[in-house]
């Protein structure tokens, strides 16, 4: 059976590479972007039309919500909330700091509570859901002292809400699961973290890092097609740190500075 896949912010980044490894296995592919549109055209026509589909939506914004439910054909099987906001990247939101506690909120936790209220009840009705909540080792797993209050805040509340909406469905095929990436080589991390560094500091900084490297997107990707499979619901709600040892050892940041 060919399943359907919704990503949110699969234009780049870490959704881009699930974009990549769920269509690879066969999977009939929806995948959302608010400002990458280009990147989204490109996307579908990299992979396909008859593969993949790319959807605009502002996460948090009740209105454009509605418009996706109301554009993705069929029933979704599979919901990836990937897409989300960092300390540096909702600066090109807003320089206010209070509208930027409010950004991080509803992008990062309160859009996935939606699109989970608006998704769910189909695989309720249909017997088959699997939900994927993705986090950050920052909020979800440690905390790391320099990053923006609500970023990591909102981070901690998808790893929460994984977790309560799984011992609501504890008696339903539906299994929810969320990863917390850490050092992962994309746009977002090295806006919020490398950009700044000079050449030596960029070096030391990555030899710093668990095995001395950034995570690859795919690693994160391929480890959401494997919670898709039957061996993985033995892990049922369980919050993943994805980070190579970060989280068991988040001084690690701190110490490459010294």
């Amino acid at each position: 059976m060919n399943h359907t896949v919704l990503i949110t912010g699969g234009s780049s980044g870490i959704g881009k590479a699930m974009v990549h490894e769920f269509v690879s296995i066969g999977y009939h592919v929806f995948f959302t972007f608010h400002t990458g549109q280009e990147r989204a055209e490109q996307l579908v026509n990299e992979l396909g039309t008859q593969a993949v589909e790319a959807y605009h939506l502002e996460l948090g914004n009740r209105e454009s919500h509605r418009k996706l439910m109301e554009e993705i054909p069929g029933p979704i099987d599979i919901l990836i909330n990937n897409a989300g906001l960092g300390t540096k990247t909702v600066e090109r939101v807003s320089r206010d700091v209070h509208e930027q506690d409010r950004v991080l909120m509803m992008v990062n936790s309160v859009g996935p509570v939606w699109l989970i209220r608006d998704i769910m009840p189909s695989m309720q009705s249909r017997g088959y859901g699997k939900i994927i909540l993705v986090s950050s080792v920052g909020g979800g797993v440690a905390e790391f002292a320099g990053f923006h209050w609500s970023d990591c805040m909102s981070k901690s509340a998808l790893a929460y809400l994984g977790k309560h909406i799984q011992a609501e469905c504890a008696r339903e095929p539906i299994d929810v699961f969320t990863i917390c990436p850490g050092a992962v080589e994309t746009p977002m991390f090295e806006m919020s973290t490398l950009a700044h560094l000079s050449n030596d500091e960029r070096s030391r900084f990555l030899h710093s890092l668990p095995d001395g490297r950034l995570i690859d997107p795919t690693e994160i990707a391929k480890l959401a097609v494997w919670l898709c499979t039957d061996e993985a619901r033995i892990l049922r709600g369980a919050v993943l740190d994805s980070s190579l040892g970060l989280g068991v050892r988040p001084g690690l940041i701190t110490e490459s500075r010294r």
